[in-house]
């Protein structure tokens, strides 16, 4: 069962079909017991940083997701919900993200006539190889919706990037979290090679 965190943070029913049609039972939930017990948990989103991690917090989701993260549960965020793994955003200064994984989020700059919000597909570069990109070659065209991106503090968690007015880290690996900050339930069937090799992953760790 793979759990999806639903926080009312938008975004969350493309994800649940995208799934679906990899025939995986899925559930939108904001249980810990359900989020706690499942095979993998998926923290989608958009919208803003700050209305995000009150969301969390209202919610109690927060521990909760640090927890999934000690338990070694495979763990995927996308779009904001990258965002939120990491220690802060431009788009909220004064709130504290969840601090799973070190770096912060910055604002792409207005400049060289491309529009912001970044919307649209860009192709993507591999640092390093990453678990999702297995079988999927350099280049590859993914969906992006966002104002915001991601300065990760070290390069060894980066496995995916692409080159919008900045140089934006598009994906992120660590033990058992993955994140993208492109929508891969929104990237036609590279998105779907996407999500079916985080499944495989999902697969290798219920049977150790």
């Amino acid at each position: 069962m793979i759990a999806i965190i639903d926080y009312d943070a938008g975004n969350i029913k493309s994800v649940e079909k995208a799934f679906q049609f990899l025939k995986q039972d899925v559930i939108l939930t904001r249980d810990a017991g359900q989020i706690l017990n499942a095979d993998a948990v998926v923290l989608p989103g958009v919208g803003s940083f700050g209305d995000a991690m009150k969301k969390l917090e209202n919610y109690g989701l927060v521990d909760i997701i640090r927890k999934v993260v000690e338990k070694n549960i495979p763990f995927l965020g996308i779009c904001l919900g990258l965002q939120l793994l990491f220690d802060s955003s431009e788009e909220s200064p004064a709130v504290k993200g969840l601090g799973v994984l070190p770096g912060k989020i910055v604002k792409i700059p207005d400049d060289q006539g491309l529009k912001v919000p970044h919307i649209g597909w860009n192709s993507l570069k591999y640092p390093k190889p990453g678990r999702l990109f297995e079988g999927i070659k350099e280049e590859e065209y993914v969906y992006f919706v966002h104002s915001y991106y991601l300065v990760a503090d070290t390069d060894d968690i980066v496995t995916a990037t692409t080159d919008y007015v900045a140089h934006i880290h598009a994906s992120v690996e660590k033990g058992n979290v993955f994140a993208c900050q492109f929508h891969p339930e929104k990237s036609s069937d590279v998105g779907l090679k996407i999500l079916s090799n985080f499944i495989k992953v999902v697969d290798e760790y219920k049977n150790h």
